[in-house]
């Protein structure tokens, strides 16, 4: 091996090596979503409930959501009965981010279609330090409330 390749080999090992490193980072959220629904929309708004549940050594904040079928999604916090729009969620560290009926919760804002039952609404989680996450959320009856788990 010459001089050169050599350099180039180590170079491509040390890289390697501290990509791993900061993926196994203790301080790392480790983000997956589950629970995931939307009840059938009666008028040209909707809801999403889904739960965040995060693994890691880190916290992390749920900052925004997009969607095809509104250019307009919020995220809205319930408080004492009020629903009011905020700019992010915390996710912490070993816990969770749960949007639930009568609680903090997804905002469709001029639905571009009102989906049916059995179909699916395609979304994209944005938070502040993990990549987005592309969920699926089935589109329930619109009095559906799920035992929470």
């Amino acid at each position: 091996m010459n001089r050169r390749t050599t350099s180039l080999v180590l170079a491509v090992g040390l890289t390697s090596t501290l990509t791993l490193t900061a993926c196994s980072s203790p301080n790392t959220p480790e983000l997956k979503v589950g629970d995931s629904y939307m009840p059938r929309p009666v008028s040209d708004l909707g809801a999403g409930f889904l739960t965040v549940t995060n693994s890691g050594g880190g916290d992390d904040k749920l900052t925004s959501v997009t969607s095809d079928i509104s250019d307009d999604v919020t995220i809205h916090r319930t408080k004492d009965q009020k629903m009011r729009e905020v700019k992010s969620f915390d996710i912490p560290a070993g816990g969770e981010l749960d949007l639930e009926r009568g609680g903090n919760h997804l905002m469709f804002m001029n639905l571009k279609s009102r989906p049916a039952p059995g179909q699916k609404v395609g979304i994209e989680l944005h938070f502040e330090k993990t990549d987005p996450i592309k969920v699926e959320l089935p589109v329930k009856e619109t009095n559906y409330n799920p035992a929470h788990h």
